[in-house]
C-alpha cells in the first residue's frame, strides 16, 4: 500500500468472508458520493464482534480481497488487521494507519453496525478521530440514529426524510473537523453468508463474486462441507 499523500481516503473494513460484488458496489458508491481519491479495504483479523464465529483463515480472506481489487486502481488493500497479533479494534487500526496514510479519512460503515458504535472500544475517541459515512441497510431505519448520544442529536424529521426517500444524503457535523454523512445506497441482495450457504449446497455463485475470487474459492476448496 502506498503512503503517497491523498486528499480523501475511505476506509472499508469487514470480514469479507468472502468479498463479493456488493462490497465493490458499496465502495464505488461511497467513492462517488464523497469524491474519494482512494478506498482502502481492511479485512479483519480477529474481530471482537465476531468472537466465537468460524471465519475462513485471515490469509485467505486477505488474498480474496487483493484479487477482487487487483484491476481497480482506486481500491487498495491493507493487511493491518490480518497481521495483527491479537483482536482487531477499529480505534487501534486507525491509529496505526495514521502513521502512514496522509489525508482526510472517512470510515465507511453500514447503518446496522453504526447503531452499535457505543459498544466499540474508545467510541468517543473514534468519532473524534475521523469522518464517518453511514450507508443504508435493508429494514434498518435511519430514524434509529436519534437514540444515539455520542454526538449532537439530529432532528428526527431529517432522519425520517432519509427513510422516506425524500433525500439521499444528510451531512451532520459533529466536531470542529469531523462529520457524519448518512447516505441512501442502491440496494444489493448479496451477502457473504448467502454466498457461503450457496457454496455449501453446491449452488452457483458465479454472478455474485468477482471472477478471481470465485476461482480462488474453488482452488482452495473454501466453504464446502468437510
Amino acid at each position: 500500500m502506498s503512503d503517497t499523500p491523498l486528499t480523501r481516503i475511505g476506509l472499508l473494513g469487514g470480514t469479507f468472508d468472502p468479498v463479493h460484488n456488493c462490497h465493490l458496489s458499496i465502495a464505488g458508491q461511497a467513492q462517488r458520493a464523497l469524491a474519494l481519491d482512494r478506498v482502502i479495504f481492511i479485512p479483519s483479523g480477529a474481530p471482537p464482534h465476531k468472537a466465537g464465529e468460524s471465519l475462513a483463515p485471515a490469509h485467505h480472506r486477505l488474498s480474496m480481497v487483493q484479487r477482487a481489487v487487483a484491476d481497480l486502481p482506486d481500491f487498495v488493500v491493507s493487511d493491518v488487521e490480518t497481521n495483527a497479533p491479537a483482536t482487531s479494534y477499529t480505534i487501534d487500526t486507525v491509529r496505526t494507519l495514521r502513521a502512514t496514510v496522509k489525508g482526510e479519512l472517512w470510515f465507511i460503515i453500514g447503518l446496522d453496525a453504526f447503531l452499535e458504535i457505543a459498544e466499540w472500544k474508545s467510541a468517543e475517541a473514534l468519532l473524534a478521530s475521523m469522518n464517518f459515512l453511514v450507508l443504508s441497510r435493508p429494514r434498518v431505519p435511519f430514524s434509529r440514529v436519534a437514540s444515539l448520544t455520542l454526538f449532537p442529536p439530529l432532528p428526527p424529521s431529517q432522519l425520517e426524510r432519509l427513510d422516506e426517500g425524500q433525500q439521499r444524503r444528510l451531512d451532520h457535523p459533529i466536531g470542529p473537523q469531523t462529520t457524519i454523512t448518512f447516505l441512501r445506497t442502491d440496494p444489493c441482495p448479496i451477502s457473504s453468508s448467502a454466498v457461503r450457504e450457496r457454496i455449501r449446497k453446491g449452488e452457483d455463485v458465479a454472478g455474485w463474486l468477482p471472477l478471481p475470487v470465485h476461482s480462488y474459492i474453488i482452488e482452495h476448496n473454501l466453504y464446502v462441507p468437510r
